[in-house]
């Protein structure tokens, strides 16, 4: 039986990009695993979390009034780090999953990197935590 931790439910096989991999390079990642999120990191250290809606909200609309050459070739020369969240809140594994949700919500955020001193070390989402709360309540 899980508990209500989030190293219970974190995800620990972690899927990265580095801040200088293209934006389409990071979309292709997002969708070929079924993933909305990545987390950036740079030599090891966590730099950033990039969302498929970073991906497709965050793009100058008059870019898609162009060619689509030249559309693509803009594309391919921007970087992750132009659209990823740079201000990183995280958790810990020891951090219930109901602190998890707070920090979430008062910060209207659906991702927390797991961290262990400066090593990411796991992924909880929103998803996670509904999952769990279905799941805990359905062994009570």
């Amino acid at each position: 039986m899980k508990g209500n931790l989030v190293k219970d439910w974190m995800t620990q096989n972690l899927l990265t990009i580095s801040s200088n991999d293209t934006m389409p390079d990071a979309y292709w990642k997002m969708i070929k695993k079924d993933v909305r999120r990545l987390l950036v990191v740079d030599e090891g250290i966590l730099v950033g979390v990039v969302t498929i809606e970073d991906l497709t909200q965050k793009v100058p609309w008059s870019t898609f009034a162009l060619s689509t050459e030249v559309t693509n070739d803009f594309l391919d020369r921007m970087p992750v780090r132009l659209v990823m969240s740079h201000k990183l809140i995280t958790t810990t594994p020891e951090t219930t999953l109901l602190d998890a949700a707070k920090t979430m919500i008062s910060n209207d955020i659906s991702t927390l990197p797991v961290m262990i001193d400066d090593q990411v070390v796991g992924i909880i989402t929103e998803s996670d935590i509904f999952r769990a709360c279905v799941l805990l309540e359905s062994e009570e």
